[in-house]
């Protein structure tokens, strides 16, 4: 497959295609805790082990309500995509999730992409559905255990982002790093190849897991394509291993069903933004 055609976005294009800046990173297990606002329970918890910035990874979690947003056509304000109107599940199961945890307005702010299912048991088996959790007006039906890593000498920050229209989550200095594995924290820009760039990101890697979620034009996989021009992702399973990128990952596009599989190589563009944390081995 060709790459797809690139989208037109609002800004000019930013000369810098990526900004990518060194932390170190830290494995922690949090307990997350049920029967309140699902944001404040993932930031108390990486406050409890020191942090305010890192990555979560979930898996197999109860919700009591969650709500979500998927992609949506253009607004007609020059962006090239927007969101839906906002879905609720109660109660849901949460199959997998990636989450950032960062800073908006000063403030602690996550921005999470996630497969879910419908377990209210009302009409026929559920499609897994995908999309952007909702974090504030989530809430999980039972603690649970989540794997991740915190954050030292870097942190994602919202801030305006002249190309695409939108504020989107950049990497910012934090000052000296901590203990932990030597890591990037990287935001690729609108209309890149990740699979060619992400090798100059982490040159300086001799082999690399990454982690992450992000925006996708008709995310391309080894044997489909999906229509929808602008479709949310979720990485699975990233390697850098010097010379080539592999990324298994989830996508959803306009109609809220997920596709999973291994992204083609060289057939793929962001839409807007990939968020993604690069560990190094």
């Amino acid at each position: 497959m060709s790459l797809p055609a690139p989208l037109t976005h609002p800004g000019a294009a930013a000369e810098a295609r990526f900004t990518a800046l060194p932390c170190r990173a830290q494995p922690v297990t949090l307990g997350l805790a049920a029967g309140r606002p699902f944001d404040l329970a993932v930031i108390e918890a990486f406050a409890k082990e020191g942090f305010d910035a890192g990555y979560l990874r979930l898996r197999d979690a109860p919700f009591a309500h969650l709500d979500y947003v998927i992609p949506a056509r253009a607004p007609g304000d020059g962006r090239a995509a927007w969101y839906s109107e906002t879905h609720h599940l109660a109660p849901a199961t949460l199959i997998e999730a990636g989450l950032h945890l960062g800073r908006r307005n000063g403030a602690p702010f996550l921005h999470c992409h996630g497969l879910w299912r419908d377990t209210s048991g009302t009409g026929p088996e559920p499609a897994t559905q995908m999309g952007h959790l909702l974090t504030p007006d989530s809430i999980l039906a039972e603690d649970v255990t989540a794997q991740g890593w915190g954050l030292s000498g870097a942190r994602f920050e919202v801030q305006p982002d002249a190309e695409t229209g939108f504020d989107l989550f950049t990497p910012v200095a934090t000052g000296l790093a901590g203990g932990g594995t030597r890591s990037l924290l990287c935001k690729l820009g609108p209309n890149e190849n990740p699979h060619a760039l992400l090798p100059q990101v982490a040159h300086d890697l001799p082999r690399a897991r990454i982690e992450g979620i992000g925006s996708l034009i008709r995310t391309r996989f080894a044997q489909v394509c999906q229509d929808s021009y602008a479709t949310e992702v979720l990485l699975h399973d990233g390697e850098f291993d010097g010379q080539a990128v592999r990324i298994e990952a989830s996508s959803v596009g306009f109609d809220g069903v997920a596709t999973r599989g291994i992204l083609s190589p060289d057939s793929n563009r962001t839409c807007i933004t990939a968020e993604l944390l690069i560990l190094g081995e």
